[in-house]
């Protein structure tokens, strides 16, 4: 069941999802609301020492799908239900969709044994919201080598490996189009918030 407080943010590293989240947390506060900030893989202790070893350690496709949504249900059970529970609203930076993204489209593992997991995991709780920050592969790429750092195994992946993940994010888009929202993150960050306000604007309603 959705719920309207649950917000995801998704896309390739990149996309801008960083500062756009910040913003989306401002804009809600702004107006009244407490917010809770979190992030996938991560968000607890676990899940955070999950995080470590799925972005440095190689691994087989399906060990880092039954660890992703390992994390998950720790997230949800630590952190995104509470907070749900007590009236908050709830921004995570990524969530199942990028299962679906990175672990379907990415690594090739069949729909169907994500959704299982996803059935499993999530016992029927799905964001009400999820906005997809989308930009051409190139252009993500390009901006991860302006940042500089040590690029993670994820990061390291080839062209063919993000054109993959894009497609699958667009896909699932466009079989869902009210609860997954198609931001245009090649514009400049700005205009991108302007983007985002206006969504956040008739969501809020």
């Amino acid at each position: 069941m959705p719920n309207n407080r649950f917000i995801t943010f998704e896309g390739m590293d990149g996309a801008g999802k960083s500062t756009q989240i910040a913003h989306a947390a401002d804009w809600l506060r702004a107006r009244g609301h407490v917010v809770l900030l979190t992030r996938e893989p991560g968000g607890t202790a676990l899940g955070e020492a999950l995080r470590a070893l799925l972005l440095h350690q190689a691994m087989h496709a399906d060990t880092e799908a039954l660890l992703m949504f390992a994390a998950r249900r720790e997230h949800l059970a630590q952190v995104i239900e509470p907070a749900l529970a007590r009236g908050e609203w709830v921004l995570c930076d990524r969530f199942t969709d990028a299962s679906f993204a990175y672990q379907g489209g990415g690594r090739g593992i069949d729909v169907a044994r994500l959704e299982a997991l996803e059935d499993w995991v999530q016992r029927g709780l799905q964001p009400g919201l999820t906005l997809l920050f989308d930009l051409p592969c190139e252009v993500a790429a390009q901006r991860l080598a302006a940042s500089g750092g040590d690029p993670d195994r994820f990061e390291r992946e080839q062209a063919d490996f993000f054109n993959r993940v894009r497609t699958a994010y667009l896909a699932r888009a466009a079989g869902e189009p009210q609860r997954l929202r198609v931001l245009d993150a090649s514009r400049a960050p700005a205009d991108v918030s302007i983007q985002l306000e206006d969504i956040l604007s008739s969501y809020c309603k």
